[in-house]
């Protein structure tokens, strides 16, 4: 059986209201009209703002539900009209304290049984599917500086440094495979600086009548608007917040339906599965291999949208919607690629990069750096006592991690005992008996 699948065409007259010459912008909507939203939508909101919050002004309110003053005073009025809401005082500048009426208390109330989504009012779907295809990483194309500003303040070894530029202005997917502690989880990060610094992203996106919560401290870093550049141009639409490009890391906790729109019945509000987050971004699934689900079930989940960047979810009510499914899709794992999946998909995921060891080289490199930012000298000779007294021996590997590891125990160390941080060889010793505790009962057995 068929099934209706959401409307996503984009209004011209949309795209040329939200982008400027520069990038993409979010401009603040005048009308309801241009918001794309309903005024029952609206009036919801402001009923179920104030049933939560008690009495508001009309400001309060306007900031609340991120809409303009004159947007929210013209709901208000009617809502004062059908005895919903009333006037409980004056407020400055023209304005009222609001409250809800005996009869708009039980709307409210009905209202937040019906969806308990209350806040910033959403943006429509077609406007999110403008806003990826605007900010996409599809359409830059890094070059070898902006890797490696990319990538400054990390080692990377010279040879992953040349694999990782055709794989990243491919903006597609790769698989980063190596021992753990070898930094694949720090470079994912460092990738998706690649691709400009920061996006718009809304808060939360309607769908026919579904509203889907988007915005997510967890993996979204919210940053202050400049004043600079195309800002100044006019206001900013404040359903949406400006964000760091999102590194959205998923590890064996991951199931499929992380994957699907998360519909919580007693609210009755979705939220967006962890790949649409991750729009214009990157996509860490790590220590791949190892989650509760099958490695094919879940490379055959996204067979199709790595081919066509596009993924269809499903609503509630069984309507499916399309979305993008625009990022770099990294999957990193301790294990070979072809011991996990098939060739067919390791056709689609036509990069695989191998993050390798350490050299001694790299690893003085990385204890110099560290050392840096531990505010402590660094000494070649320490470092060589270490890999002859503490790693040759045991045929130890050497990890990326460890220079930052054994130093911040270096560190605490002396800092509970009193003692300047300092690379000293005693120092060592101490702190590899506790970091290798496990490696060295292993070796003994």
């Amino acid at each position: 059986m068929l099934t209706a699948v959401e409307d996503t065409s984009i209004d011209p007259n949309l795209l040329r209201s939200l982008l400027t010459e520069e990038t993409f912008y979010p401009a603040e909507p005048v009308s309801l009209e241009q918001a794309g939203i309903s005024d029952t939508l609206v009036e919801a909101l402001l009923c179920k703002q104030l049933a939560v919050s008690g009495s508001l002004t009309g400001r309060a309110l306007s900031r609340e539900v991120c809409l303009q003053f004159s947007i929210v005073g013209r709901v208000l009025d009617i809502l004062r009209i059908r005895k919903i809401v009333e006037h409980k005082a004056t407020a400055q500048l023209n304005d009222f304290v609001y409250g809800l009426t005996e009869l708009g208390a039980a709307k409210a109330q009905k209202l937040l049984r019906e969806c308990a989504y209350f806040g910033p009012a959403p943006v429509p779907l077609s406007e999110y599917v403008l806003s990826v295809d605007a900010q996409s990483i599809a359409h830059e194309k890094p070059d070898r500086a902006r890797l490696t500003q990319a990538c400054a303040g990390i080692s990377v070894d010279p040879q992953m440094f040349e694999s990782l530029g055709p794989a990243i202005t491919s903006s597609g997917g790769l698989f980063l495979y190596g021992a753990p502690g070898n930094g694949k989880s720090t470079l994912a990060r460092q990738l998706t600086m690649c691709f400009g610094q920061w996006i718009w992203v809304p808060h939360a996106i309607i769908a026919g009548e579904q509203i889907i919560k988007f915005f997510d401290s967890q993996f979204h870093q919210q940053v202050e608007r400049s004043n600079e550049g195309p800002l100044l141009k006019s206001n900013v639409d404040r359903r949406w917040v400006r964000i760091i490009r999102p590194t959205v890391i998923v590890g064996g906790e991951l199931t499929l339906d992380n994957l699907e729109l998360r519909h919580h019945r007693e609210s009755n509000v979705c939220e967006a599965p962890l790949q649409m987050k991750s729009n214009c971004g990157c996509l860490l699934v790590d220590d791949f291999g190892r989650q509760r689900i099958a490695p094919a079930d879940l490379l055959n989940r996204w067979i199709v949208p790595l081919e066509s960047r596009h993924d269809y979810l499903t609503l509630p009510t069984g309507k499916k919607i399309r979305v993008p499914f625009e990022q770099i899709v990294i999957f990193s794992t301790n294990l070979e690629p072809e011991d996990l999946v098939d060739e067919a998909f390791l056709r689609r995921i036509p990069y695989k990069i191998h993050a390798k060891d350490p050299t001694d080289e790299e690893f003085h490199h990385l204890f110099r750096m560290y050392c840096e930012r531990f505010g402590c000298e660094y000494r070649k000779d320490v470092v060589n006592y270490l890999l002859d007294q503490h790693y040759r021996p045991f045929n130890r590997a050497k990890r990326r991690c460890h220079p930052r590891d054994l130093l911040s125990q270096i560190t605490n160390y002396c800092s509970y005992n009193g003692l300047a941080v300092e690379m000293l060889p005693e120092y060592c010793d101490i702190v590899v008996h506790s970091y290798f505790a496990m490696v060295l009962k292993t070796h003994q057995n």
